[in-house]
């Protein structure tokens, strides 16, 4: 059985966002409040599979030092400083164990993986890997030597995989946000039963490298967390292209970033709930939910998605998962947890042209849900058609996991982004969800519209008793829900995602729109002495080029919170974009250009910042 997390542990439930204002406000540093959290964590807790020890928390800790010491004590360009994390243990971080909860498998990882990476420089403080289905082959939550992971409402229930012990720890409230990974499903059925959200974002935009692989072509590393705002503040610093990662891929200039001001929503004709009736009557309140937030529903032939569901594993991409611990097949296949074994094994069924027939298939498949999905903002499906014991799935291993992926299995095969949505409480007081799904880079319109859907919830996420504040929240919390009261500004440097001072828009929750480029009339310098490094935009009649930056929009009153911290010689003025758009962004006072570098040839602070390393 889960062990409680201590009532004592003062950090239970905290948001990114509270992690951050105690260390602003100096009320407790990184040492006191991590070493607290990490000693209310037991040892026979099966949603870890290791937590850091004395050695490795202060490794971390002096690591935070000297990065604060190098921006001059400046916390603001550690935007996650002492904030801590968990990954799932398939993720590598440099000097732990990883093990994929396969003990014979384990190895030392000599780096992070390109996501924790990102992470500890932006300030993190990893504090535990969890545990997971092995292999990451399942969504139950239950093929690990190192344990079950329990549901945290009923420990009689599954919690969910393959990320079992990610959501599990988000859940309870132990940490802020945890990393999974999604193949099939691994990143939103176990949101859906913790009531947390799971974000999964397009296949690509997150680097792999350093994941031990499930299927290569499909993994996706996710995002859990208690509200939409963290889990998608979370995606935004680890993405990003990743030359390094064959499987990366850039983000498109143009993204859509709402749904239409009337969202139409498809929803599955004559959904399944595997004989479920509580689970049906959950879903069917759930459309009602979206119906009152001013949304269409309309109903869709499911037929394209399902069958391209039943192709994950019921076609040779189970050949994949071969491939990739091949070594373990053919010389400790014992050592490989049976029901994941029995599953692996059979790749041997399938040919090469077996896989040419079936990527055929698939990109058949694809294409006609594409075809579907274009005309409307975004599929709603029940995250799962039901919930099971753990003693139902340790009897029916195999077929109630393959249920458990109706609504999950395709998406990745049809490139699609997804993001799973506590959606309250059965009328058994267990947690359902719902997940939107919508085509590849609409990420952020996906994100939108879950903030909109979580202000509309009346039930606060994660396990009972772990949200400690104010609920459902407030509009201003979040994203403005009526886009015409937005300011929309414009970032050329130190504020764009994956920079030292972006989260002071997305703590205000200020909503990413797009990438654009102003006229070309201006000229881009690095600045003197800036802490951290900041460019100065200069509006120049002749001359000029079209500079790259980023447009946000933030609430009157964030906008005003946000000028205020802006820095001399920066100040906000008018910046005319290349579509003749005129919007608020950064400007620089003339003095600000005092041996100031001109960095106009790069094209942007982002390029300038690549090739000045």
């Amino acid at each position: 059985m889960l062990l409680e997390t201590s009532r004592s542990l003062i950090t239970k439930g905290w948001t990114i966002a509270q992690w951050q204002s105690v260390y602003r406000q100096a009320s407790a540093s990184p040492s006191e409040l991590v070493s607290e959290l990490l000693s209310n964590l037991s040892d026979n807790d099966p949603a870890w599979i290791s937590v850091a020890g004395a050695d490795q928390l202060a490794g971390q800790l002096d690591a935070l030092a000297r990065r604060l010491a190098d921006v001059n004590g400046d916390m603001s360009a550690l935007p996650l400083y002492g904030v801590p994390f968990a990954v799932k243990d398939n993720i590598d971080a440099a000097g732990w164990t990883t093990t994929a909860a396969c003990p014979a498998f384990a190895y030392t990882a000599r780096d992070d993986a390109h996501v924790v990476a990102l992470l500890r420089g932006a300030g993190a403080i990893l504090v535990g890997k969890t545990n997971l289905d092995q292999f990451a082959t399942g969504l139950v939550g239950t093929r690990s030597p190192y344990g079950c992971v329990p549901n945290s409402f009923d420990p009689n229930y599954i919690s969910g995989g393959s990320s079992s012990g990610s959501a599990s720890v988000v859940a309870r409230g132990l940490v802020p946000f945890a990393l999974g990974t999604d193949t099939a499903g691994s990143g939103r059925v176990p949101a859906a039963f913790n009531n947390i959200v799971g974000l999964k974002p397009t296949r690509g935009w997150v680097s792999n490298r350093g994941l031990v692989p499930a299927c290569r072509t499909l993994d996706c590393i996710t995002a859990f967390a208690l509200t939409v705002e963290d889990a998608s503040a979370v995606v935004s610093f680890f993405s990003g292209y990743d030359a390094a990662d064959p499987f990366s891929r850039p983000q498109p200039t143009r993204l859509p970033v709402h749904f239409s001001c009337k969202p139409v929503l498809a929803v599955p004709a004559n959904p399944w709930f595997d004989g479920d009736k509580r689970a049906q009557l959950h879903f069917e309140t759930s459309l009602r939910r979206l119906k009152d937030m001013g949304a269409t529903l309309v109903d869709i032939d499911f037929t394209p998605f399902s069958e391209l569901a039943q192709l994950l594993y019921a076609g040779p991409w189970v050949a994949e998962r071969y491939v990739a611990i091949e070594h373990m097949m053919t010389e400790q296949p014992e050592a490989v947890h049976p029901v994941v074994r029995g599953i692996i094994e059979q790749a041997g069924r399938y040919s090469a042209a077996d896989a040419f027939r079936a990527e055929y298939r698939r990109a058949n498949l694809a294409r006609q849900i594409q075809q579907v999905l274009a005309t409307a903002d975004a599929l709603v499906v029940p995250s799962t058609p039901s919930i099971y014991t753990i003693a139902q799935v340790l009897q029916q291993p195999v077929a109630l996991n393959s249920a458990l992926g109706t609504y999950t299995n395709f998406t990745n095969l049809a490139d699609l982004c997804a993001l799973a949505l506590p959606a309250g409480l059965r009328s058994d007081g267990l947690p359902a969800g719902i997940t939107l799904i919508a085509p590849a880079w609409h990420d952020a319109a996906l994100a939108d519209f879950g903030m909109r859907w979580q202000v509309a919830s009346t039930t606060p996420p994660g396990a009972p008793g772990v949200w400690q504040h104010e609920w459902p929240l407030s509009v201003s919390s979040g994203n403005s829900l009526d886009s015409s009261d937005e300011i929309m500004v414009a970032v050329v440097g130190a504020h764009l995602r994956g920079m030292p001072l972006n989260h002071q828009l997305t703590s205000r929750g200020a909503r990413f729109v797009e990438e654009a480029r102003t006229s070309d009339d201006y000229r881009l310098y690095a600045l003197a002495g800036a802490i951290p490094p900041k460019p100065g935009l200069k509006h120049v009649p002749v001359s000029g080029a079209q500079i790259a930056l980023e447009l946000w929009a933030l609430t009157p009153q964030a906008f005003g919170e946000f000028t205020a911290e802006v820095p001399a010689p920066l100040g906000i003025g008018n910046v005319v974009l290349a579509d003749g758009r005129c919007v608020k962004g950064f400007i620089c006072e003339p003095s600000g250009f005092e041996d100031a570098l001109d960095i106009t040839a790069y094209g942007g602070w982002r390029s300038y910042v690549k090739h000045a390393k």
